[in-house]
């Protein structure tokens, strides 16, 4: 499937990736085309980054515990957000637009696509130094940064079959490398018993750490309706969903993790330079990461779309792609703990409000988008957003309980507590819809 632009019966040119309507039920993916391509987001390198950092400041035991947990809210929040993007056929941040209004969404289309640019930044700072340590050229680190930004640009713009077939290729190889890399470093650290008498070389509460992990996919997670409304049905997206980002995503933190500890390392490309592997890393890890690039550019593409009303999202990946690289080659990479504790505050309780809203407002049950006036604002979710955002950040600075999981509860049901509320104050919350409207379908089979 292309995503150049075609012309339907009017002879009105659309982006076949469908960015502004709502998937047909004849364009859907099988539950293995799905699953693929959200592994191949999950499979993602930086993450192993982020595994070394948080496994540089924790004894082996508490890591097992903490990883288990955060893992287990971010596959299942993304799981739910993969469900209802394969009952509405919508991205993420049409789904947005629905709850938050015109205007709201356009801050979900801000936060969505202007964290997958700097994501995009991040994956290309990263693939440029592993390519100039690995190599021994660290005065062609920009170069290369800058390479590989447009590779990855120009291939993105291809869209989900693109995506599809790049993650075909990259999965199996990665495997290899997240069990091998595994196997070396606790054979080196003296087996299970040395990496639980390794102690910890830096510092990090549970909360931020917990943050940090549900940070790593925050906001990819939080799209997931991008790539999941194109399943089959619900049941079949959300076990894509949970399977990638629950199992995809500890495997890439667990090998991060006992690399740091038998290595007493935080940063994942010297360990590689450790293990000796470095070439054979180079390859898969470039693999690896170029369907998370490609993800990220799609994710900034759609929300462009959405942002300016336009029928295609090539020139906002062709923008977004711009702006990465200029950010890449600035040493964005330098604030990749911040950027992902930040990215586990403010996103967070958008799923949440867009879940509450979903569930218990629209109770599953929403009309087309062509029959649906929009109002600029909805007052219930964006006040029940502002409230979860506020407690993630609280419980994050005073290091108190799981910040991301707590705004996501907070979020979802000051939904319903605040439109409650509002009908008490006879306010009329909900948008303006056609007298001959016609609602989902949810696709079966």
């Amino acid at each position: 499937m292309s995503t150049e632009i075609v012309e339907n019966k009017t002879n009105v040119k659309v982006d076949s990736d469908y960015p502004l309507s709502h998937v047909p039920v004849d364009k859907r993916k099988s539950f293995f085309s799905v699953a693929a391509v959200l592994l191949g987001i999950t499979f993602f390198t930086p993450t192993m980054a982020a595994g070394a950092q948080i496994g540089a400041a924790f004894r082996f035991s508490d890591l097992i515990w903490i990883m288990l947990v955060g893992n287990v809210i971010l596959g299942i929040y993304v799981a739910i957000n993969c469900s209802m993007g394969a009952e509405t056929g919508l991205t993420s941040v049409l789904l947005s637009k629905y709850t938050l209004g015109n205007v709201g969404a356009k801050w979900a289309d801000f936060l969505l696509g202007g964290t997958q640019v700097g994501w995009y930044a991040v994956v290309c700072s990263y693939v440029g130094a592993l390519f100039a340590k690995g190599l021994g050229l660290p005065n062609l680190e920009v170069m290369f940064t800058l390479f590989w930004s447009l590779v990855f640009g120009v291939t993105a713009l291809w869209g989900y079959k693109a995506m599809e077939k790049v993650a075909y290729v990259a999965i199996p190889s990665l495997l290899i490398l997240v069990f091998y890399v595994p196997y070396l470093a606790i054979r080196d650290a003296g087996g299970l018993a040395g990496l639980n008498a390794v102690a910890p070389i830096s510092e990090m509460t549970v909360a931020t750490a917990m943050t940090v992990i549900v940070g790593t996919f925050a906001s990819m997670g939080t799209q997931a309706c991008n790539w999941s409304r194109f399943s089959k049905n619900s049941k079949s997206a959300f076990w894509a969903g949970l399977i990638a980002f629950l199992i995809g995503n500890l495997l890439m933190l667990f090998s991060g993790v006992v690399g740091a500890l038998a290595y007493g390392e935080s940063d994942f490309v010297i360990i590689l330079m450790n293990l000796g592997i470095i070439f054979f890393a180079l390859a898969v890890l470039t693999l690896n990461i170029w369907t998370t690039a490609h993800a990220g550019a799609y994710a900034f593409g759609v929300a462009g779309a959405e942002f300016f009303n336009k029928p295609s999202k090539t020139p906002f990946v062709i923008g977004g792609v711009i702006i990465a690289t200029i950010l890449a080659c600035t040493g964005f990479y330098a604030h990749f703990i911040p950027f992902l504790v930040m990215l586990g505050i403010f996103i967070p309780p958008l799923g949440g409000v867009m879940m509450g809203d979903y569930y218990f407002t629209y109770k599953r049950k929403i009309p087309q988008i062509k029959f649906v006036t929009f109002k600029s604002l909805r007052i219930a979710p964006v006040a029940a957003y502002i409230v979860g955002t506020a407690i993630a950040y609280i419980t994050d600075v005073n290091g108190i309980g799981i910040p991301p999981l707590q705004a996501i509860i907070v979020s979802i049901f000051c939904v319903p507590l605040f439109t409650i509320i509002l009908k008490q104050l006879k306010y009329n919350d909900m948008h303006t819809i056609a007298n001959d409207v016609e609602y989902v379908e949810h696709p079966v089979g």
